[in-house]
């Protein structure tokens, strides 16, 4: 079966779950004996946002980057430019320019691009028909796929084009768009979701990767229910080392991009808390994940906080987060909490923790309650601050049994329901009813 993925580049500069997903997921399908191919989106590719083996990513280095992110924004921006010649949209569209591009933290912000995503969601409606264009031609001429996978909603408008053009059924991914819609200006989002629903109806199928989110986009793009399914995201258990949790000394970890709406002032709160209270004098907190040049000012805040309170030395960064990298960071944790604000629709981090032998402490929102019980690898708390996270952080750092049967209990699930091997084989299974489906029309 030979399958196109069709995934945004996003820079690579902060932990990526919807990236790490689809980069282990082509690997796996390769791996399977299946054609996969990864054509990325507004900023190039990278190894480390690919997969963790070197010899996946050659294939990228020299796949076009469709719909740049800076000729499209130009275009968008500045109506002159529309009519720009190509000699200088091949500049814009440059590895060198758009690598630049990708180390700018508004590559990241929904807030003030509100018409370059409706522009883009309407498709051949919209002012990227050229490039829309240039990927239909490439996968009619270059690939022909069976089938094409698009990594999220926000690209909605691809889909008629390459079903009409290219012959082919379209599978969309949904995970965490709401969070992206839900950061524009107020006027824009209920706008949004309708054009969004109304682009819904040109794709075969919906992936979503919880059950919660599955409910939650079901009713927000008036999905079908025999067009929606549900496939987690899973991981190779064999790339993660297990070990039981450190108690030397107690240490609290937090695994994702280092920012405000990830939660992560909330658990130096509760840190703190913890500390001030001394009873753990000997705890340390630990974080990694990377973080974009918006949330710099931030961090430097909470690490003036750490070392108001005199606790710089229990409080560490780590740099290295990318796939393979990880074993260092997990091997020193007791316990992982990230407290996402408003909760998210999977969590990645939460299988890489628990394949690593590392239990959860979760807010009780998103799809974070769905994963921890259905694992039987950690606990919830509500509502979401630092109060409620410290209470529950003190009552699991006091039971080391526990921890310990929470973290063996998470690895057996993880191998045996979130081992990306067996939720690839569903994936195909979906893969092969899609197509069969598109073939009997």
């Amino acid at each position: 079966m030979k399958i196109v993925n069709i995934v945004p580049g996003f820079g690579g500069t902060f932990y990526c779950g919807n990236c790490q997903r689809d980069g282990a997921f082509v690997k796996e399908l390769r791996y399977r004996g299946h054609q996969a191919i990864i054509l990325p989106m507004y900023l190039p590719l990278t190894m480390n946002n690919l997969t963790d083996s070197p010899d996946q990513a050659d294939d990228t280095r020299d796949a076009p980057v469709f719909y740049g992110a800076v000729s499209i924004y130009l275009k968008q921006q500045f109506p002159v430019m529309r009519k720009m010649p190509h000699w200088l949209e091949n500049v814009f569209n440059s590895r060198p320019i758009l690598k630049f591009a990708a180390s700018k933290a508004g590559s990241t912000r929904a807030q003030g691009m509100e018409t370059l995503t409706e522009s883009m969601l309407l498709g051949a409606e919209g002012f990227q028909r050229e490039e829309l264009d240039e990927l239909v031609r490439f996968l009619k001429n270059h690939e022909k796929p069976d089938l094409v996978h698009i990594s999220n909603v926000l690209l909605l408008g691809l889909a008629r084009q390459i079903r009409e053009e290219v012959k082919v059924p379209v599978v969309f991914s949904l995970q965490d768009e709401d969070v992206w819609v839900d950061a524009m200006d107020l006027q824009w989002q209920q706008r949004m979701w309708d054009l969004m629903a109304l682009k819904a109806r040109d794709v075969d199928a919906f992936v979503s990767v919880s059950a919660w989110f599955a409910k939650k986009m079901q009713e927000k793009l008036d999905i079908p229910a025999e067009k929606l399914h549900v496939i987690p995201i899973g991981v190779n258990p064999e790339g993660y080392r297990f070990s039981e949790p450190s108690f030397s000394p107690p240490t609290i970890g937090y695994l994702s991009r280092i920012c405000e709406d990830n939660g992560f002032e909330v658990l130096v709160d509760a840190f703190l808390i913890l500390k001030e209270s001394g009873r753990f004098p000997g705890l340390r907190l630990h974080a990694t994940g990377g973080y974009t040049g918006d949330d710099r000012a931030f961090i430097h805040h909470q690490e003036q906080k750490i070392r108001k309170g005199k606790f710089k030395d229990d409080f560490r960064i780590f740099e290295h987060y990318k796939p393979g990298e990880l074993t260092s960071f997990f091997k020193t944790l007791s316990v992982l909490s990230v407290p996402v604000l408003k909760g998210e629709a999977f969590g990645l981090f939460q299988i890489e923790a628990l394949a690593s032998g590392i239990p959860l402490v979760q807010p009780a929102l998103g799809a974070f309650p769905e994963i921890i019980s259905d694992t039987g690898g950690g606990i919830t708390y509500y509502p979401n601050t630092a109060e409620a996270l410290a209470n529950a952080l003190a009552g699991i750092l006091t039971d080391p049994l526990r921890l310990k049967t929470m973290a063996r209990e998470g690895r057996r699930v993880v191998e045996e329901k979130y081992n990306a091997g067996v939720l690839t084989e569903k994936m195909v299974g979906l893969y092969r009813q899609v197509i069969g489906n598109f073939a009997g029309n």
